[in-house]
């Protein structure tokens, strides 16, 4: 790996113009650099981390008030709520008396009501119906599944640090594709396709550090293509905390502290047998820019459009995903 060059540095102005932009066809390539054995060894390291068996379930906003949040966690219903004092809780999705969809339940004052039959849940034991530890971390909200994880488990879920989210930018974003959590950390632990891959998104990526020994990040620089000429240069790292989930966090230049979280959770197999994964993508940008408190403000206009911005990369991501576990079943897949 070459000696790392200086890293961007915050000016007075946070954008840039690329003076001399080079044609995607003959920007540098990356496939040298990007060595299978270095993408597999860090996946396997993620993957033996702890996760305490914790699994991202959604966004802490998707918890209505009149509401519940649901989802199929390793081929399990699961179901969240807020209780009378707005606390998080939550347990199996299937009604103990006869099986009905608490998905599709209302919250009536802090109770879950089923809508078959009656039967209010308010998050205690009851009728065989067994509450499970659930988390929510201000911006996602967390489950714990021991049977479906079998690990050792931990009272909270591994969450990577993250700038104040009182003075933050937040949105959160997520798709489903058909693959196995390992291929969506796969994805994310290979930074060298960002600039071919994702041309609309990132220019000028140069990956600066692979991981080695007890720094185990990639270091990369990239910027960030906003129109034509116009980009926002940064530096950025990327690290796996525990086997699902990869967090990026900007370094240097604009933005520094800023965090994108991806997590990958397993949903179980659909109707024809293959594995689905959902991925949420947790954005918390934040900046010391006198300007950036009115950004905040702005954030109901403005999280609309990272969202979009997050599905249309996803888009493509999951595509790598559902490729590579395509051909890592039927023993094609390269390295």
């Amino acid at each position: 790996m070459r000696p790392n060059p200086p890293s961007p540095r915050k000016g007075r102005y946070p954008l840039r113009l690329r003076r001399r932009p080079v044609p995607w066809q003959h920007q540098r390539p990356t496939w040298r650099e990007a060595r299978p054995a270095i993408v597999a060894d860090a996946l396997a390291r993620a993957l033996a981390r702890p996760s305490g068996n914790w699994y991202v379930l959604g966004a802490s906003t998707a918890v209505r008030a009149d509401r519940p949040l649901s989802g199929t966690v390793a081929g399990i219903e699961v179901v969240v709520w807020r209780d009378a004092g707005g606390r998080l809780v939550g347990g199996p999705g299937v009604c103990p008396h006869l099986g009905a969809p608490l998905a599709d339940s209302p919250v009536r004052c802090g109770t879950l009501v089923c809508h078959w039959h009656g039967l209010a849940l308010d998050g205690s034991p009851f009728a065989g119906w067994e509450p499970l530890p659930v988390h929510d971390d201000g911006v996602l909200v967390w489950v714990r599944l021991d049977t479906a994880g079998e690990e050792e488990p931990t009272p909270a879920p591994v969450v990577p640090a993250r700038p104040d989210r009182a003075a933050s930018l937040t949105s959160v974003w997520r798709g489903v594709g058909v693959c196995d959590p390992e291929d969506v950390i796969a994805n994310r632990l290979d930074p060298w396709h960002g600039a071919w891959f994702h041309p609309y998104s990132f220019v000028d990526l140069t990956v600066v550090g692979a991981p080695a020994g007890e720094n185990d990040r990639f270091v990369v620089d990239v910027s960030f293509r906003l129109t034509g000429r116009l980009v926002v240069p940064v530096r950025a790292e990327f690290t796996a905390p525990e086997p699902r989930t990869v967090v990026m966090r900007i370094t240097d230049g604009e933005g520094t502290g800023s965090v994108v979280e991806s997590h990958a959770t397993p949903l179980g197999a659909d109707e024809r047998g293959r594995p689905r994964t959902a991925v949420t993508e947790a954005v918390l940008a934040t900046s010391d820019r006198p300007g950036f408190p009115v950004a905040r403000r702005l954030a109901p206009a403005l999280r609309p459009l990272m969202r979009a911005a997050a599905g249309r990369l996803w888009r493509d991501d999951l595509a790598y995903a559902e490729r590579r576990r395509h051909l890592r079943e039927r023993g094609q897949f390269p390295g």
